[in-house]
């Protein structure tokens, strides 16, 4: 019989609250509502963005939450603008905002000589700052309100999932709980279970990649610090010889230090009180502030991977986040890829289940997301080599890197830590064949994600766009041709969801044929999407990447690269000559 803890877990920082178990005694099973359509396993970040992707596309959702609290400490604290983008299709980004630190900057000594500050690029056509720092239980709370407000998602507390049994057309689960367990229907599951994945176990799947010797220990502190919310590295410390310290400033007064362990130190002696206390007061003491009282919130020991499922769907189970891959802090990759991967797998899947995309969506699925994790991976790999390095080898080569800094600034910018950003499907099969990419001299380009645009104050373009196909048609007529117009038509009537927008370059009145007018006054949008003419568009998918892109839009286009965006067959069009 499942037990979760029925306690509150104790911190400085966060309240967090016991949710009442959902029981199988008190939900007796009703007539015509034996097979979910979706379930979710896990309740962390990528499992509930997922169910609010699904459930914003009209699927109906069960989360199965083996806990009955979010997750204990800080963990992922530091989400990018990409993820921020994300999250505000969820109706989670403000809240986020409100609650996080915002932050561009990051600092790198070598010991204890600055030698490399870090800027992340930042404009006015940017709504988020490139990276903003906010604790995981809060993001948590702030995706379970949103899931809460929602009548498609049902959240079951202290429901752990403990078996599958795949049959053609559904899976048969088991799940534990505090009354015991029961069996539910669904045509569709989700692993979100994290990285100790109880389902990838049981369907025998091995993660493929590497794992690294340098571990960290990770350690929360209330301080009082007079520093600016920027990242902190710290190589060959004069406490800490040959290995690397990182710090971040979190809200609600908490401080992550984040140390590298020697080697062959246990992890249960890297946490014991005493050990913890001397290492986070050397830390102090280096930078200055030995004399500031602390107190200890959480901490825990981490081991830098780089490992991925090969094919993220097996059967009728879906992988995402950490139960699909790992990957190293390094970079902030963790949190913010699974986020890419949940907006990914919700539309695709949706779209299967709601009848306008074909079956192939859900092999794109996993093509494209393991196509980004490995891209991560390779990436990552660099950055945690340079950070810990596994060989007497690359240690050689990443001290002498280090010491030359210090006299050689061309060297310095080798300590950027290649943050995370979001995958170009570049050669995905979504894509638009025959559009006009290579005439385009600026703006995203085929598979890329979009570029936000500033078009007043507190308007952006991200803002109106989202939760279908998105065609962006650039006009300063007063209404569409005529022939794209009855192809839009007949598009919506097979119950696709896109929406057109008219960009003008005027106020003026609704453009015939268009559901929304952006007035682009400036030419800004123009400028940043490369449009130099009336008659130019972009079509975005349901996860805002870019699928296609004309200099000139018609009919027989628009209508090849909609079939092509839901893997459907395209009806025959003619063939067109292009400059």
């Amino acid at each position: 019989m499942h037990a979760p803890l029925d306690q509150a877990r104790p911190s400085l920082y966060y309240n967090y609250r016991v949710h009442d178990a959902w029981l199988p005694a008190e939900h007796p099973p009703q007539t015509g509502t034996a097979r979910h359509s979706v379930v979710i396993a896990g309740a962390g970040p990528a499992a509930l963005t997922t169910a609010l992707e699904l459930a914003r596309h009209g699927v109906k959702v069960t989360v199965l939450a083996a806990e009955r609290q979010v997750s204990e400490g800080s963990r992922a604290i530091v989400f990018t603008r990409r993820s921020m983008e994300i999250l505000q299709q969820v109706g989670v980004a403000q809240a986020v905002t409100d609650a996080g630190l915002p932050w561009r900057f990051g600092n790198s000594y070598f010991r204890g000589q600055h030698v490399f500050r870090m800027q992340a690029p930042h404009d006015a056509d940017d709504r988020f700052f490139p990276m903003i720092n906010l604790q995981q239980q809060y993001l948590e709370e702030f995706l379970l309100q949103a899931c809460e407000a929602h009548a498609g998602i049902e959240v079951r507390w202290g429901n752990k999932l403990t078996d599958l049994v795949q049959q053609a057309d559904h899976a048969v689960l088991t799940v534990d709980t505090p009354q015991g367990p029961y069996q539910l229907e669904t045509t569709w599951l989700v692993a979100a279970d994290g990285a100790r994945s109880g389902i990838r176990t049981a369907l025998g799947l091995k993660l493929e990649g590497a794992s690294y010797e340098g571990r960290f220990v990770i350690a929360d502190i209330r301080i009082d610090l007079p520093l600016p919310t920027e990242r902190l590295a710290y190589f060959d410390p004069v406490w800490n010889p040959g290995n690397t310290i990182l710090m971040h400033r979190e809200p609600r007064g908490i401080w992550r230090i984040d140390y590298q362990l020697p080697a062959h130190e246990s992890a249960e002696d890297a946490l014991r009180p005493e050990s913890l206390r001397e290492r986070i007061n050397a830390q102090l003491e280096m930078i200055g502030f030995g004399d500031r009282p602390w107190e200890l919130d959480w901490s825990s020991v981490y081991s830098a991977r780089t490992l991925t499922l090969p094919d993220y769907r097996h059967g009728r189970v879906f992988f995402v986040g950490d139960a699909a891959h790992l990957l190293p802090i390094f970079g902030v990759r963790g949190a913010n890829t699974a986020f890419q991967d949940a907006q990914a797998l919700g539309w695709q899947l949706a779209f299967v289940i709601q009848g306008y995309g074909g079956e192939d969506l859900l092999a794109n699925y996993s093509r494209e997301r393991v196509g980004a994790a490995r891209e991560i991976i390779d990436e990552a790999g660099k950055s945690t080599r340079f950070m810990t390095p596994p060989t007497a080898g690359f240690r050689l080569l990443r001290d002498a890197v280090l010491s030359l800094s210090l006299t050689q600034a061309f060297v310095r910018p080798l300590y950027h830590w290649r943050t995370s950003r979001p995958h170009a499907y570049l050669h995905s099969q979504l894509n638009a064949r025959g559009d006009d990419n290579a005439l385009f001299t600026a703006g995203p380009g085929r598979g890329e994600p979009p570029q936000n645009v500033q078009l007043g104050t507190d308007d952006y373009l991200l803002d109106h766009l989202g939760g279908g196909l998105d065609l962006l048609y650039f006009t300063t007529a007063a209404a569409l041709p005529e022939a794209l117009q009855a192809e839009i038509t007949r598009i919506k009537a097979r119950g696709v969801p896109l929406r057109v927008s008219a960009i003008t370059q005027t106020d003026c009145a609704p453009v015939q044929g268009a559901d929304q007018v952006l007035t682009d006054t400036n030419g800004n949008l123009r400028a940043r999407y490369g449009v130099t003419q009336d008659g130019a568009a972009y079509l975005l998918r349901p996860d805002q990447h870019v699928c296609a892109r004309w200099v000139t839009l018609d009919e027989f286009r628009l209508r090849s690269a909609v079939d092509t965006v839901l893997a459907r067959q395209t009806v025959s069009t003619p063939t067109r000559l292009q400059a």
